[in-house]
């Protein structure tokens, strides 16, 4: 069967007017089109900086973070994550929805202590999950504003009952201003349009996973000895759990600052010899072991390190032709 005349869309009239995407576009990483609504301040407020809660998670990890955004890039004011939870009484799940609204939480207080905002905003000291209003009010109506920062979720989807508006109900209650609805809330029916907020106080103090280790060790209990094995390992079981979240949210308003842990250099290296030039300059030197690389080549390392390959090239060439001449 003959093929009828088909027209070439990718021309050279297209081809030299295409435009390629941005990189982290192109990627997948960023959507633009969300970032320019959350980053692009009004024009008669020029240098004031416009906050983002930024909640991000990972495999194993959930990363909560304050940023701003100036035209050198963004600036991270304050930020928390899910493996700094050991430190607080959570050592297993750290990646669930209590654990979200802990992260949230840490991130928070951790905020305003370092502006601080701590003792003007306290937040909701014990949670109940319920929805009153999406503004933080103050100790002192003439003091400082509360801190304002929207919900940045990223490529996530929103749906109903996400991990990601548990780490915003952790802020929240943690005493940051970010506008929100209970309509994406667990809890929240969209048939009858209510809020049941003791079905979201549950989620958030473990409920769903002490429900699940009961019900599994009464039915399958070689099941939950392989699910709950780190669980086991902690003492924790499903009397517990609710416990365990309650005295995380007392620790961390205790406090939520951070503590930096050693770094895992080989025994053998000198720590002292470990400054910020050798860093600046390719790398923490490790001795016999060689190089750690901690940062891109430049430009003009990157041409100098071209440059000296062929050098090397050409030299061996010339070797090579002056044996064939003997």
């Amino acid at each position: 069967m003959d093929m009828g005349f088909v027209k070439a869309v990718k021309n050279k009239a297209y081809s030299k007017r295409y435009q390629v995407k941005y990189k982290r576009r192109r990627e997948g990483k960023t959507d633009y089109y969300a970032r320019k609504r959350l980053v692009a301040n009004a024009k008669n407020k020029y240098g004031s900086p416009k906050y983002r809660f930024v909640v991000r998670f990972t495999n194993k990890d959930i990363i909560c973070q304050v940023v701003s955004s100036k035209i050198k890039g963004d600036f991270t004011h304050a930020a928390a994550y899910a493996h700094e939870l050991p430190r607080y009484g959570v050592k297993v799940g750290l990646t669930n929805y209590s654990a979200a609204y802990c992260v949230g939480l840490l991130c928070a207080r951790r905020l305003l202590v370092s502006k601080g905002l701590a003792d003007n905003f306290e937040g909701t000291p014990e949670v109940t999950a319920e929805f009153d209003d999406c503004y933080v009010h103050g100790n002192d109506e003439d003091g400082p504003n509360a801190f304002h920062a929207l919900l940045d979720v990223g490529l996530k989807r929103t749906t109903l009952g996400s991990k990601l508006f548990s780490a915003l109900k952790g802020a929240f209650d943690g005493g940051l201003e970010i506008p929100h609805s209970e309509k994406k809330f667990y809890g929240y029916d969209n048939e009858e349009k209510s809020y049941d907020a003791e079905e979201n106080k549950a989620r958030i103090l473990g409920g769903h996973v002490a429900t699940y280790m009961e019900t599994l060790s009464d039915e399958d209990p070689d099941t939950y000895n392989a699910k709950f094995s780190k669980w086991i390992e902690a003492g924790i079981d499903h009397e517990s759990v609710e416990d365990m979240y309650l005295a995380a949210h007392k620790a961390i308003r205790e406090d939520p600052s951070h503590k930096p842990t050693s770094k895992n250099v080989p025994a053998h290296v000198d720590k002292e010899k470990h400054t910020s030039d050798e860093k600046r300059h390719g790398g923490i030197k490790l001795g016999d072991a060689g190089m750690r690389n901690t940062r891109r080549r430049s430009l003009a390392q990157r041409k100098d390190r071209v440059k000296q390959i062929k050098n090397h090239v050409l030299a061996a060439n010339a070797g090579d032709e002056e044996e064939d001449e003997e």
